[in-house]
């Protein structure tokens, strides 16, 4: 039986480079998974690079689930974060541990992640109590980010560094931080005792995480921290365009005898042994 990573091994490699990406479906975890990479985020930025949302405020538990459960389909071995998306875990601890119970349960989860410092302690803790590890996120909170300060990014010394000691403290295993200036996010990585795992934050944070579509290309905005590693949206784009080619000039498909006759002599060939 494949066992898959767990949160405390990824709490003891407090000190070690690691990567991890976001995924949304099978295929793509599967991808993750056969590059050696072990943790994979469900984040709900689904809901702008998969649904095409303006923002992740639309993104419903229902849409984390199923996405999770895709993910977890497709990768057997890595440990799957899902994000508990905007309205799921605010009102209360109960909302917040019912929440991520149906992320396990229904979505395979490994852990959960939710936005929030100081102020979600006490959903941390909750949820952690309850048996489901914890993944916290600070600096930039892309839910609420447009109705506040905005995306930029984060220098406050004093409110980051109670933010992570809160989120550790309440237990957590591992923080985001995300685009936290990098000087802070080296402080609060040689400060608190758990992984931090940035986004946009420098490269002195434990491990990084960037989202799927931003490295292979797929999608037209990405922000300015992020290393584009192919360009696999005008790949498929040239394909799409070869296909609807052959099709409006009659070349595909052929007609069926000319297949057979193709397909006649491939295996002839590949049979033949001099």
């Amino acid at each position: 039986m494949i066992r898959r990573v767990g949160a405390a091994e990824i709490a003891s490699r407090k000190g070690a480079a690691f990567p991890v990406v976001t995924a949304y479906d099978a295929p793509f975890a599967r991808c993750a998974e056969a590059a050696g990479i072990d943790v994979i985020l469900v984040g709900d930025s689904l809901g702008m690079v998969v649904l095409g949302y303006d923002s992740t405020a639309q993104v419903e538990l229902a849409d984390m689930i199923r996405h999770a459960g895709a993910v977890a389909r497709g990768a057997q071995r890595a440990h799957v974060i899902v994000d508990l998306p905007l309205g799921t875990y605010e009102a209360s601890d109960e909302v917040a541990v019912a929440s991520a119970i149906e992320l396990v349960k229904r979505g395979g989860a490994s852990s959960v992640k939710l936005e929030g410092g100081e102020n979600v302690a006490s959903r941390i803790r909750a949820v952690v109590q309850a048996g489901i590890p914890v993944c916290a996120h600070i600096g930039v909170l892309p839910q609420t980010a447009a109705l506040g300060s905005g995306f930029r990014l984060k220098r406050e010394h004093d409110r980051m560094l109670r933010d992570a000691d809160a989120v550790a403290k309440a237990g957590a295993y591992a923080v985001v931080l995300e685009m936290v200036e990098d000087a802070l996010a080296a402080e609060i990585t040689q400060r608190i005792p758990i992984p931090t795992i940035g986004i946009g934050s420098g490269p002195r944070c434990d491990g990084q995480v960037l989202v799927l579509h931003d490295v292979l290309g797929l999608y037209p905005d990405a922000p300015p921290f992020a290393k584009q590693y192919a360009s696999l949206g005008e790949t498929a784009t040239n394909a799409l365009r070869a296909y609807a080619g052959d099709v409006k000039a009659g070349v595909f498909p052929a007609e069926r005898a000319e297949r057979t006759e193709r397909a006649t002599a491939a295996s002839e060939e590949s049979s033949y042994r001099p």
